[in-house]
């Protein structure tokens, strides 16, 4: 009995910061907007209804996901690498390139959506290097779109991806590589084959982390999107804050939250686990 008391202080965190937030947001979300409070007397579906047939919501909805999964395909391929190259590094050179790897994480997330538009504006660094070495003399279209939001992103995100990565890398036996080399794998199958299934629990675990952070993504994409691109946390906000519609915008986080859990599930239907005893 004494060994479920561990848990009691983690499952109390969950309750108060978890499981009351989202009841109550689902109890305001059924009801009716009002003038003078944060919501009206009685029990409505009809904010559901609205956020799931207005075209305009679907289609923001449809564009924060979209974005949301090329963010977390890129961030995929660009830490597997560092992963894996992390974890076959020295002891010292580990050290500093987790160093590199956590070092943004440092700085906020503001400061760093801010530096790239700097990279990225109309006048920006790699506008005006363009300009420069002749490849173009019209304004390259790298910000106000979701390819700039997708830049950033990629780039806040990409130590979610990398540590969990690395965490399985490093669990993994320095010989397995070497065994499917020797039995006359090429180094291509015994990546797809032997390495990338023992990794996956890795892969999972910083796909969903990226996926679920940049579909909630409020400050990067409004700074990098502008009010061209608006993305559902963007318009949640606005609900909540300019319009002062509780249940409206309740209704809105709910949807983007079922829908995100959705794929989440639907991707670890597709990249099954195998665990042995």
């Amino acid at each position: 009995m004494r060994k479920y008391l561990l848990i009691v202080p983690a499952v109390v965190v969950l309750l108060v910061f978890l499981v009351i937030p989202y009841i109550d947001i689902i109890f305001i979300s059924l009801h009716p907007a009002a003038d003078d409070r944060p919501y009206g007397s009685g029990f409505t579906l009809r904010n559901y209804v609205q956020v799931l047939t207005d075209g305009y919501l679907v289609h923001q909805t449809a564009m924060t996901l979209w974005i949301g999964l090329v963010t977390t395909c890129a961030t995929l391929v660009l830490g597997f690498p560092v992963a894996w190259f992390m974890a076959h590094s020295s002891a010292r050179a580990r050290a500093i390139q987790q160093g590199i790897v956590l070092m943004p994480l440092l700085v906020g997330i503001v400061v760093r959506s801010y530096g790239w538009t700097v990279i990225l504006g109309n006048n920006g660094i790699l506008n005006r290097l363009a300009r420069d070495i002749g490849l173009t003399r019209s304004v390259l279209p790298l910000m106000y779109n979701s390819l700039g939001i997708v830049i950033a992103l990629t780039h806040v995100f990409l130590p979610f991806m990398i540590l969990p990565i690395f965490g399985t890398i490093r669990s993994l036996d320095p010989a397995l590589f070497l065994a499917g080399r020797s039995l006359g794998a090429s180094p291509a199958i015994t990546m797809r084959r032997g390495i990338l299934p023992l990794t996956m629990p890795g892969i999972q675990s910083g796909c969903v982390l990226v996926f679920i952070l940049s579909v909630s993504a409020y400050v990067t994409p409004m700074l990098i999107g502008g009010m061209r691109v608006k993305t559902m946390p963007m318009t949640v906000v606005n609900t909540l804050i300019d319009a002062f519609q509780w249940p409206f915008g309740a209704a809105q986080a709910l949807v983007l939250s079922a829908i995100g859990a959705l794929i989440v599930l639907v991707f670890f239907r597709l990249t099954p686990l195998r665990w042995s005893r």
